[in-house]
């Protein structure tokens, strides 16, 4: 079996600086035509000139043979100003603003605390740019369980959020609940969003401990219970035009991960696309496979799609148990395993 789909886009990745990028970059831009690229890096990426700066580093780092494109955004702090919304947009390269609350996952402690007293001038900039707010929708509040820390931010963030500014656009992120799923499905089309992982869509939290603890299952928003995986594959392969691809890969080195107290996030580039379509056949739904991967992201974004094409072959291959680099050794998702579906341009 064969399907040839318009080349996707990764609206939500972690590249990485430094080694880590060298390592990684290729992975993603031998599947996407373009990504989404997180700014969580240590220092946090917060200003227009930073954001070129580092685009100018990934361009570098991508495969010569490669037009992969760095789609760039900004890191939401307390400090920000309408005035850096306005210089994003003027770039050309900047495409979005992205919420992480303080303390919610990696490299996020200089995330928001106080997203209405300190950020609403900026989201009102934002709104006159027509600038996506991407949040990481999980409230950090260390009272709530960390298995409802996406529903809470919902009711307490996200709603109160979208009331006030009707006109934002917003993408909430690696969505990992039925809660999630159902609120997306509430709001008005073109202007509220979601991005799904592989692994929100192929595992529930049981993988985190089937045969010992499982630090390579480990992410943020943690995986959850199979009736919330059940209902975003529902959502997702449904046809809906408000979910579509962000892998939220997630590089780390192994010692990073294997440790007294791992990183979360999941690498998942070079398995990402055999993942989706596994999923969308398992469901009775390759036909709906092209619109989540390749349509969706780029017309909420107001992008042109992709002209060229790639071809997804039902072809067992075997994951690579690791991929080594100068600073040691990174394990994907499925390290080892035979998937059905594999990637390749035409």
């Amino acid at each position: 079996m064969e399907l040839t789909i318009t080349r996707p886009d990764d609206w939500h990745l972690h590249l990485r600086d430094g080694h880590l990028l060298q390592a990684v970059v290729s992975h993603s831009a031998n599947h996407f035509g373009r990504g989404i690229v997180m700014p969580n890096l240590k220092p946090p990426i917060t200003t227009t000139s930073a954001a070129v700066a580092y685009r100018e580093t990934i361009l570098k780092a991508v495969p010569a043979s490669s037009d992969f494109t760095p789609l760039m955004t900004l890191y939401l702090t307390d400090t920000t100003t309408p005035q850096e919304i306005k210089l994003a947009r003027k770039s050309g390269v900047i495409f979005a603003v992205k919420l992480y609350p303080a303390g919610a996952t990696t490299n996020s402690q200089d995330g928001v605390t106080d997203l209405f007293g300190k950020c609403l001038p900026v989201l009102e900039e934002m709104v006159e740019q027509n600038m996506p707010l991407l949040v990481h929708g999980e409230v950090t509040d260390p009272s709530v369980d960390v298995f409802d820390r996406e529903k809470v931010f919902i009711d307490t963030v996200l709603q109160p959020l979208i009331q006030r500014l009707p006109q934002l656009k917003v993408v909430m992120e690696h969505i990992t609940t039925m809660d999630a799923a159902r609120f997306v499905e509430s709001c008005k089309e073109g202007t509220v969003a979601a991005t799904v992982t592989p692994q929100h869509l192929v595992l529930n939290r049981n993988a985190l401990f089937q045969g010992g603890l499982q630090p390579h299952n480990y992410c943020l928003p943690i995986l959850k219970r199979e009736i919330h995986r059940q209902a975003i594959v529902s959502s997702v392969t449904s046809g809906n035009k408000r979910f579509f691809l962000g892998t939220d890969s997630a590089p780390h080195e192994r010692r990073g991960k294997e440790c007294s107290c791992g990183c979360a996030g999941i690498y998942n580039a070079p398995v990402a696309l055999s993942l989706y379509a596994k999923v969308f056949e398992e469901a009775g739904a390759l036909d709906k496979l092209e619109a989540f991967t390749s349509f969706n992201g780029p017309d909420f974004y107001g992008l042109p799609r992709n002209k060229s094409k790639i071809k997804l072959t039902k072809n067992l291959w075997r994951v690579p148990e690791s991929f080594a680099f100068s600073l040691g050794e990174i394990i994907p998702m499925f390290a080892g395993e035979t998937l059905e579906w594999q990637a390749s341009f035409i």
